[in-house]
């Protein structure tokens, strides 16, 4: 077995707020350790441990405000987001649910607490990854995938040790539900306490894992408890985990893209000249419009 092994373990800095709604640890990028190209085509990754929010009459959360150049996918394990973009995208995530918003050419877009979530309050607990586009598609055309938790497909392990949910990707003879522009594997491994399973993904790909609930070891040898990241080594093609309790891991892994990155504030291209042609276009409205 060609093991691939953890490079480093990174525990959650000090949270801060997006807009009021989102409290956030940021994992990629991260200091020197982790830059848009260590993880690319995964260029951010914002984790909204499990947090308690009180009620509110006004629905918390980031107005209106612009993206090119990448997509966002957000993923939903606890409370309830509405989304809603000027290319017509939106809707309610419900717990379970992921919104794959490819802003590309350039989309505004807003995100509340859903106003159900928002009056009762409770348990939020959220990830939102930004993922990279390639130069010829970050111009294409906006799109939405609203992918709801029953039409994520999923990979039932033996001897009742739990399932993986194939978001993207693939993970054995089992294919996720989004539509990707470069290859990616994006899963979440429900494990029953003491269960063990190999994940299998290209050497080439970079690789990484956050721990959502309970604590895993991996490759035997390696601890990583909730709400920490595993970032991987370039190398290898294995590497098992095995739930010290019950647990629930995001797995990301994808083939790099290996082309520049220039980004600055809500947009990522390739150039400084493409972001200044991205202010130009949001400043003279060619991004649509969305009531705040």
């Amino acid at each position: 077995m060609n093991i691939k092994k953890v490079a480093s373990l990174i525990a959650p800095q000090a949270p801060h707020f997006v807009g009021d709604g989102f409290r956030v640890h940021n994992f990629i990028p991260h200091g020197n350790l982790i830059g848009m190209h260590r993880m690319d085509p995964f260029i951010m990754l914002d984790y909204n441990s499990a947090y308690e929010f009180a009620p509110s009459a006004v629905p918390k959360g980031v107005g209106v405000h612009p993206h090119r150049g990448f997509e966002t996918v957000t993923i939903a394990y606890k409370g309830k987001v509405a989304h809603h973009d000027s290319s017509g995208g939106g809707g309610v995530i419900n717990e379970g649910d992921v919104q794959w918003m490819t802003a590309a050419s350039g989309v505004l877009h807003k995100e509340y607490h859903e106003e159900g979530f928002s009056k009762t309050g409770g348990l939020f607990q959220m990830v939102q990854l930004w993922v990279n586009l390639p130069a010829k598609d970050k111009m294409s055309a906006p799109k939405y995938q609203a992918i709801t938790k029953e039409a994520i497909p999923q990979y039932t392990l033996e001897n009742e040790a739990g399932s993986i949910a194939v978001i993207a990707g693939a993970y054995k003879s089992v294919k996720g539900a989004a539509s990707t522009f470069t290859p990616i594997h994006i899963y979440n491994a429900k494990l029953h306490k003491g269960a063990a399973v190999d994940i299998d993904l290209p050497e080439s790909y970079h690789t990484a894992l956050l721990v959502i609930e309970g604590s895993i070891v991996v490759n035997g040898e390696q601890a990583v408890s909730t709400d920490h990241f595993a970032l991987f080594e370039n190398g290898g093609t294995t590497f098992t985990i095995t739930a010290s309790e019950d647990a629930l891991v995001l797995i990301l892994s994808g083939e790099p893209i290996a082309e520049p990155i220039v980004a600055h504030g809500p947009f990522v291209m390739n150039t400084q000249q493409e972001i200044m042609q991205a202010f130009n276009d949001f400043n003279q409205g060619k991004f649509g419009y969305l009531e705040d």
